[in-house]
């Protein structure tokens, strides 16, 4: 006998596991199905953020900016290290401990909220208005039925024609975070988010890292001002950045990857890596869900069909996430989850797509949220700009690390915040008072009237406010 729910979420990610929590808040009985799997085969939910994404890549980033630290910037603090040494073993297992400790937290919370948990792929077997059925394939199988489904399953990196991912020598987000030994050359196809991490890391710890862009601009998405700092900043880090690149025949041999490229002037060249990442976007995973079996509607690009409020064709049945429309983010995620949970409730749940930050967690860190100031010329849009640089601001000269600036765009009649763009320390978490301004429609005035902790890097936000009317106080 089937066991029957008000919400069954297929997939325990950033958006699934949220989703089921926030139903579960609202008195739904709720469950979850999700199939990752640890090291033991026991569950570990979370999705590719927690399993081999987000939270694993920033706890590598964040070890690996203590070896550089360590290596080269201490002596400026007058802290002399001597006998330096890498336990990658070490390294990586601090990381896997983080993993854990979040698939850990995440199965509290189910307990917690009431959801219940179901470990294995689920897919539709069929259903209707009146409800789903939703077949469990795990250890044991199982099916149970559902009133609303909200399906939540994610995305897989894209491969390039040619060059499967074998996770030795060829690798994806998956196999770049578990590299057992330190390429004295790594290669890296696309310099978008992952690339450039997943780079950084391995630079640090001792790699030469030359990354290949097939597009001619460095983070085309980016402001042009900030991508172009971020570009000089890196580049004199040591990661060679090659920019226009065409990408030809890619082989993997016995213990190294040989792959011909043209360069943007039209010469070839044939690098050779000890191991290659390749980075070049993500896919939605429907593999297995048996959308076609239910008459679940795809577009042409495989995403699931959703609409605004993340309806699908189907009569109650949502989808959230990667696995549809708008940005591949965990926080966006999150946000879509939430905000179904609520419409399934008759709440009026919201996503405002303009004031979603982005993050890039290199060092340093690149954080924007709302238009460019490309987009704006694009649209016609009348803006004032203003910049500080963390040259000229006194908590960043005490951290030792000064570079980058952050930006303020603002419309010329309004003065509303139209975008903020940092490139620098801690940028992440910088960001959020950008978010939370344009969220309330701020002006740059706003932000500029504001007292900031002083010394504080919050104050480059400020002084950058005060430059769209030019009267920054410390530049």
């Amino acid at each position: 006998m089937s066991k029957n729910f008000d919400v069954v979420v297929i997939g325990g990610g950033p958006g699934g596991y949220i989703a089921a929590i926030r139903a579960a808040q609202l008195g739904f009985n709720t469950a979850c199905i999700d199939e990752w799997k640890n090291e033991k085969g026991g569950p570990a939910p979370g999705g590719t953020c927690t399993n081999v994404g987000c939270i694993p890549s920033k706890a590598l980033l964040q070890s690996s900016e203590h070896y550089e630290h360590a290596s080269h910037g201490f002596a400026e603090h007058g802290i002399e290290v001597k006998g330096l040494g890498l336990n990658l073993e070490k390294m990586l297992g601090r990381k896997n401990t983080v993993v854990k400790q979040n698939n850990d937290g995440i199965l509290y919370l189910f307990k917690k909220n009431k959801v219940s948990f179901f470990h294995g792929r689920g897919s539709f077997v069929k259903g209707d208005a009146n409800g789903y059925e939703i077949k469990v394939a795990g250890a044991a199988e199982e099916t149970i039925t559902a009133k609303h489904v909200i399906v939540a399953t994610g995305s897989n990196a894209r491969a390039l024609p040619g060059a499967e991912f074998d996770e030795k020598l060829i690798l994806s987000n998956t196999g770049a975070l578990s590299i057992t030994e330190v390429p004295k050359k790594l290669g890296v196809i696309g310099a978008g988010v992952i690339g450039l991490e997943m780079g950084s890391v391995w630079r640090r710890l001792g790699a030469e890292v030359t990354v290949l862009e097939a597009l001619p601009t460095f983070l085309g998405a980016v402001d042009e001002q900030i991508a172009k700092e971020a570009q000089k900043l890196l580049t004199k880090q040591g990661l060679a950045v090659n920019l226009g690149v065409k990408i030809g025949a890619i082989k993997a041999g016995k213990n190294s990857v040989s792959v011909e490229y043209t360069d943007a002037k039209g010469d070839a060249h044939t690098g050779e890596f000890d191991k290659l990442i390749v980075s070049i976007g993500r896919t939605p995973n429907t593999i297995g869900l048996n959308a076609e079996g239910v008459g679940l509607k795809l577009d042409e690009r495989g995403f699931i069909a959703v609409d605004g409020d993340c309806k699908t064709n189907l009569p109650n049945v949502w989808a959230v996430g990667d696995v549809v429309r708008g940005p591949m983010l965990a926080h966006k995620a999150e946000e879509e989850g939430v905000a179904v949970a609520e419409r399934i409730a008759g709440q009026h749940g919201h996503v405002n797509f303009n004031t979603i930050p982005w993050v890039i967690y290199t060092s340093p860190e690149i954080a924007w949220v709302g238009k460019t100031e490309q987009q704006l010329k694009a649209e016609g849009v009348q803006y004032k700009a203003g910049t500080f640089p963390f040259l000229a601001n006194g908590r960043a000269r005490a951290l030792g690390d000064t570079s980058g600036m952050v930006k303020f765009l603002a419309d010329a009649k309004t003065d509303e915040i139209l975008g903020v763009h940092i490139v620098g320390p801690m940028a992440s978490e910088l960001i959020s008072e950008a978010v939370v301004a344009m969220e309330f429609r701020a002006s740059s005035e706003d932000i500029a009237r504001i007292c900031h902790a002083h010394p504080s890097l919050s104050e480059a936000t400020k002084e950058a406010a005060l430059a769209v009317d030019k009267r920054a106080l410390n530049f």
